[in-house]
């Protein structure tokens, strides 16, 4: 049977019913009730008066089981903090568990729990899951450091994770990397938002990013290997970064210059970016050029895609020609509006 059965109309005496079925011995019929529940929790009901027997569904080694179940601690765990406490042994546990699926779900739940006193006892696994053998499991902890700084950024500081993630930039797996940029990434922000010094020894990190020279020649190593959104996250990070001179701003743009060819438009506006940023420092005339050649035909096929993609493409095509008139003056024709193009796009 589909799963669509769980949104049917409920009947009297069902929260008793459910009780029964997660008391149940059989996995297979409390897997049906917290189904149940999280169907009616999705419609708006009230389940929170079941949450210590949900709770001891958690002790199970069925993985989509356990899923539900930490799905639902998540969902009601700020509304039942002090009960939700009473999960986080259950969440250590599974944080050591033999199965990597489990360690990175227990670490991945711990940090959505966003609960202050819950934290204190996510230090210790998230620790020894940023250094775990499996590269998914690392890959879960390195964001679950940006969901924890954002709960109690002074003590990811204390504790040290900002350095284990700058650790994990030179990752033997593309993945793992291009989620630790993007965690960084977001702590720069929030740091910043929030007026929290983070900067480390090095005279490079105190001018206020966490990418140096040293670290930025792995993210280039880990770009062609990544997905494609792990890309978008390196390209922002190069984005952010000021190389020393020209010659640098050279050898990195002519890395990221074969993004402009890759299918997600996401990854072309990102380097176009990288390359815009670098072309004021390029002091070779003849480069900037060339860089500018391989920039006109990826903008006038992303003008080509679906109406969304054109208007996000027509606002940035508006900002670059402020700054590179000379990009696509041989490209009028694509600016020439259709009969049935959005009213937006026109």
């Amino acid at each position: 049977m589909k799963d669509s059965k769980f949104f049917q109309n409920t009947k009297k005496g069902e929260i008793h019913e459910l009780r029964s079925d997660l008391d149940n011995p059989q996995e297979d019929k409390k897997k049906d009730a917290v189904k149940r529940i999280i169907a009616d929790m999705t419609v708006g009901k009230e389940m929170s008066v079941l949450f210590m027997d949900v709770i001891k569904c958690m002790n199970t080694s069925n993985l989509e089981l356990k899923k539900l179940v930490y799905l639902y601690i998540v969902h009601y765990a700020k509304a039942q903090p002090e009960l939700a406490i009473l999960a986080v042994n259950t969440f250590v546990k599974d944080a050591a568990s033999l199965n990597p699926l489990i360690r990175a779900l227990a670490i991945r739940t711990m940090g959505c729990i966003r609960v202050q006193k819950i934290t204190e006892y996510l230090c210790a696994p998230l620790q020894t899951c940023l250094k775990d053998q499996d590269p998914y499991v690392r890959k879960t902890a390195a964001f679950c450091v940006a969901k924890l700084f954002d709960i109690n950024a002074q003590l990811v500081v204390e504790q040290g994770f900002i350095d284990t993630l700058r650790d994990l930039l030179s990752d033997s797996n593309p993945m793992v990397v291009s989620n630790a940029v993007a965690a960084l990434s977001e702590i720069e922000e929030t740091s910043a938002a929030l007026g929290i010094s983070i900067a480390g020894e090095n005279p490079n990190e105190r001018s206020g990013s966490f990418f140096t020279t040293s670290s930025i020649s792995k993210l280039l190593a880990a770009l062609n290997e990544c997905t494609e959104w792990g890309q978008v996250f390196i390209l922002t990070a190069l984005a952010k970064y000021t190389p020393r001179d020209g010659r640098e701003a050279e050898n990195i743009a002519e890395r990221v210059a074969p993004r402009l060819q890759h299918a997600n438009s996401a990854v072309v506006l990102g380097a176009v970016k990288v390359l815009m940023r670098y072309m004021d420092i390029i002091q070779t005339p003849e480069v900037v050029k060339s860089l500018c050649r391989k920039m006109s035909p990826p903008l006038v096929t992303l003008l080509s895609r679906e109406p969304e993609i054109q208007y996000v493409a027509l606002r940035n095509i508006n900002l670059i020609l402020q700054k590179r008139p000379n990009i696509l003056q041989n490209e009028m024709k694509v600016f020439f509006c259709k009969y049935n193009d959005p009213i937006y796009v026109k």
